[in-house]
């Protein structure tokens, strides 16, 4: 009878355990959100890198973490950084504002959420701070000890969001004013150019980025076909 009863308590404990975790995790993403469309109205950030960017590229983590954490047990636990990363990982981007000041900003969002540990906090700086395809190509992986596997989860999941060939003329149309005929020609120059060659490249590290990769590749030349046939209309 003790022990089906200390039993009875110890998977309460635990279900009480795993309820309090979705709870705060869950409030950590409403206040997010809240802070990107802050973020994004402060500085002048497009719709190109705006919430909807946050929301893909958090999908995209999230299916790569899904995929990896059997493989890698240190990314046990650390969900919340990736997802934290995912998610504010823009609005620190030097096209819009000065780094620096983007990662003190978020870094005092958080601390003020206190939903979030202070080691949590220095690997989501470290993460957003290092995983730009300019640093990268400029600097090469940094080393984050037990967050690495956690940084490339997080820095693929950019890169897969990238493939969205619309997303690129937004950025043209709304930072530089372009023509849609020129913002159409300059999305098609980067894409030939880098986009496409990010498996190539090696840019992609895990199965599921590599694999997703080749159909965001098709679904991005058929939208460059679409959108060649729309101008040649208009």
């Amino acid at each position: 009878m003790f022990r089906k009863n200390f039993h009875k308590i110890d998977t309460n404990l635990f279900h009480l355990f795993v309820y309090n975790k979705r709870k705060t995790m869950m409030q950590l993403m409403n206040a997010l959100f809240h802070f990107v469309m802050l973020m994004t109205t402060k500085h002048k950030i497009d719709d190109s890198h705006g919430i909807k960017h946050s929301m893909d590229v958090l999908h995209f983590a999230k299916n790569i973490y899904d995929h990896e954490c059997g493989r890698n047990t240190l990314l046990i636990g650390q969900e919340k950084v990736i997802y934290v990363s995912a998610v504010v990982h823009d609005l620190c981007d030097k096209k819009y504002m000065n780094e620096s000041v983007g990662i003190l900003e978020i870094q005092d969002f958080l601390k003020d959420t206190h939903l979030i540990e202070n080691e949590e906090i220095d690997a989501v700086k470290n993460i957003i701070s290092t995983m730009s395809y300019s640093t990268v190509k400029k600097n090469g992986y940094p080393n984050l000890g037990k967050y690495q596997h956690a940084y490339h989860i997080v820095r693929e999941a950019d890169l897969l969001s990238a493939y969205d060939f619309d997303r690129c003329m937004i950025y043209s149309i709304a930072k530089k004013h372009d023509t849609l005929e020129t913002a159409y020609t300059e999305a098609k120059t980067l894409f030939h150019n880098r986009i496409l060659k990010y498996d190539h490249d090696q840019l992609l590290i895990s199965e599921y980025s590599r694999n997703t990769s080749k159909k965001l590749y098709s679904k991005a030349i058929r939208r460059m076909t679409m959108w060649k046939r729309i101008l040649r209309v208009i």
